[in-house]
């Protein structure tokens, strides 16, 4: 290991120690003190290494830590994107068309689904329903819900995250 190296996990240890306390170490805040990590660690997800300091801060067994992050859509325990970009696989979106969404999406973002773009921009994901059946087929980025997506919608979503720097939540 490197200098260099040594000190990037000194950075981003008191990063998380910084997001911990912020928190006052309380147990309840778990949910935020995650969100937090996952958008501060600049690839959108919960390293191994970071749940472990989380569950020893806040005196947790860390499968606790585990079972919020694989529990919850909204965490990641893999590095993707700053965006990722959730297709509806649900009946009713299926039936309006979501596989043609994502050869659309596949198409603009240059990647297949389940992949990140080289930059680490996007991720392209399936989920279940989103609870917009009535403008389907519909995307979901963050907190936001595209539907009635056309070839022009979509290009239009992806140019709309390009140069975008806050963080998703």
């Amino acid at each position: 290991m490197t200098k260099d190296q040594a000190l990037e996990i000194i950075g981003k240890y008191e990063k998380v120690l910084a997001i911990i306390n912020k928190y006052g170490k309380a147990k309840e805040q778990l949910l935020s003190i995650l969100l937090d990590i996952q958008c501060a660690s600049g690839e959108n997800y919960v390293a191994e290494e970071w749940a472990e300091v989380v569950a020893c801060q806040l005196d947790l067994p860390i499968s606790k830590v585990h079972d919020v992050l694989t529990f919850y859509a909204m965490f990641n325990i893999k590095p993707h994107g700053k965006y990722v970009i959730e297709i509806c696989k649900s009946t009713p979106c299926h039936v309006t068309k979501a596989d043609a969404v994502v050869k659309l999406f596949e198409e603009v973002l240059g990647i297949k689904l389940g992949e990140t773009t080289p930059d680490n921009l996007f991720t392209l994901m399936h989920t279940s329903c989103v609870g917009a059946c009535d403008i389907g087929p519909v995307a979901k980025i963050g907190d936001e819900v595209y539907g009635n997506l056309t070839a022009a919608k979509v290009a239009e979503v992806v140019t709309s995250y390009r140069g975008v720097s806050s963080c998703q939540k």
